[in-house]
C-alpha cells in the first residue's frame, strides 16, 4: 500500500503522523511511504532522515493526497486538506467529530473511509490510541495551570507547591481517567493539594490505591463539584465520553463563584469542553478570562511537545497502520472489532451513533457497513 504523510498545518501543530522509525517498519513490510517535505521538522527529523528510512519525499501536500491510498496524520484534516480527500481513500488520524459539524459534513461529502484514533478500543477496555496523548495532556495541564497561576499571566499569584510555611495551591481534577491520573502524578510531584472528582467509585478506589493520602478523592455530585470549584485555585477538566460531546459539568454560574485569578485548564476542549465558558484556543493565544477566571483551552496541547508526543503516539498507532496496510481496511476492520470501533465515516455515511446523535445525522452502524464489504 502507498501511505501518505502530509505536514500538519493546524496552528502550532508540530507532530507528524509517522516518525522515520515507523516508516522503516512499513517499508520492511513491503509498503511504500510518501512524506511531504519538512513534515518531521517539528520533531527534529529531516527529509534526509525519511529518505534514509525508505520514504519518498515530495514537495506538496496535494501530491500526497492525490497519490496515497491511506493518509496517516495526527490532527483532524483542516478545511483545505478535506477538499483533497477522495472517495475510498483511507484517513487514519484524530477526528473528534461530535463537536465539529463542518468537518463531519466535509468528510461525508468526500466519500473517504475515516478511522479515528480516539474511538479505537482495546480488548480489556480503554482507548489505546487516545491514551498516549491523554498522558501527555494530563501532565502538560499541570504545567500550563501552574504558569497561568502566576500574576503576570492574570493568575492569583500562587506557586503551585507553596513553600515551607505557605500553603500550596488547591488543584481540583474533574475526572479520574488517564488524563486525571497523569495530572495527579505531576501535581503531587510539585507539592500541590490535589483533589480528584469522579462518579465511578472504582476509579476513586484505584486512585486511593495508587496515590494513598497524597490525593483526596471525592464522589462527584453537583453539590460536591460546586463546593470544590469555590475552593479551587486550579481546575483541570479531564472528562471524557468516548466519541461523544463532553458534558458541560461546570456552569457559567459556577465559574462566576470561583476565586478571581483561579485557573481552568479544560483538557476536554477537543470534544467540546466541560465548562460552559470554555472555547477552543491555540498555542498562539492560549488563555482568556471569564469573570476573573483564567481559561486555558488549547485544543492540541500535546502539539507543544511534539517530539515526545509523536513517538508516544507512533508506539500505539503503528500496529494498526500495519494491519490496515497489510490486509486492506475491509479485512483489517472485519478481523479486529476494536479497530472497527474507530470507523467514524465510511463512503458518505456516519457510522458512530455518538456522532450522529450529537449532530442530528443519520448513521449506518459499522457492522452493517462491514457486512456489505
Amino acid at each position: 500500500m502507498l501511505i501518505g504523510v502530509p505536514k500538519e498545518i493546524k496552528n502550532h501543530e508540530y507532530r507528524v503522523g509517522l516518525a522515520p522509525s515507523s516508516v522503516r517498519e512499513l517499508i520492511h513490510h513491503g509498503h511504500q511511504v510518501m512524506v511531504e517535505t519538512c513534515a518531521g521538522a517539528g520533531i527534529g527529523c529531516t527529509d534526509a532522515d525519511y529518505e534514509a528510512a525508505g520514504a519518498s519525499v515530495v514537495g506538496a501536500a496535494s501530491e500526497v493526497f492525490a497519490r496515497a491510498e491511506m493518509i496517516v496524520k495526527v490532527k483532524e484534516p483542516q478545511a483545505q486538506e478535506r477538499t483533497m480527500l477522495r472517495e475510498g481513500q483511507i484517513l487514519f488520524t484524530y477526528l473528534h467529530l461530535a463537536p465539529d459539524p463542518v468537518q463531519t459534513h466535509d468528510l461525508i461529502a468526500s466519500g473517504a473511509v475515516c478511522i479515528a484514533y480516539e474511538t479505537v478500543t482495546a480488548p480489556g477496555g480503554g482507548l489505546p490510541l487516545l491514551a498516549p496523548m491523554s498522558k501527555v495532556a494530563g501532565r502538560m495541564a499541570v504545567q500550563a495551570g501552574a504558569h497561568c497561576l502566576e500574576q503576570p499571566q492574570g493568575g492569583i499569584g500562587m506557586l503551585l507547591g507553596g513553600v515551607p510555611g505557605v500553603e500550596p495551591a488547591r488543584v481540583v481534577i474533574i475526572g479520574g481517567g488517564v488524563v486525571g491520573t497523569h495530572a495527579s502524578h505531576i501535581a503531587i510531584g510539585m507539592g500541590a493539594d490535589v483533589w480528584i472528582l469522579d462518579k465511578n467509585t472504582q476509579v476513586l478506589e484505584s486512585h486511593w490505591r495508587q496515590f494513598g493520602r497524597s490525593t483526596n478523592t471525592v464522589f462527584s455530585t453537583r453539590d460536591a463539584l460546586d463546593k470544590q470549584l469555590k475552593q479551587a485555585d486550579l481546575v483541570i477538566g479531564a472528562v471524557l465520553v468516548p466519541g461523544a460531546t463532553t458534558p458541560r459539568l461546570i456552569s457559567a454560574d459556577m465559574v462566576r463563584e470561583m476565586k478571581p485569578g483561579s485557573v481552568i485548564v479544560d483538557v476536554a476542549i477537543d470534544q467540546g469542553g466541560c465548562s460552559e465558558t470554555s472555547r477552543p484556543t491555540t498555542h498562539d493565544t492560549p488563555t482568556y478570562s471569564v469573570d476573573g477566571v483564567i481559561h486555558y483551552c488549547v485544543a492540541n496541547m500535546p502539539g507543544g511537545v511534539p517530539r515526545t508526543s509523536t513517538y508516544a503516539l507512533n508506539n500505539a498507532t503503528l500496529p494498526y497502520v500495519l494491519s490496515l496496510a497489510n490486509k486492506g481496511y475491509a479485512s483489517a476492520l472485519k478481523d479486529d472489532e476494536h479497530l472497527a470501533d474507530g470507523l467514524n465515516v465510511h463512503c458518505g455515511k456516519v457510522t458512530r451513533p455518538e456522532v450522529a446523535q450529537a449532530l442530528d445525522l443519520d448513521y449506518k452502524p459499522t457492522h452493517e457497513v462491514l457486512a456489505g464489504l
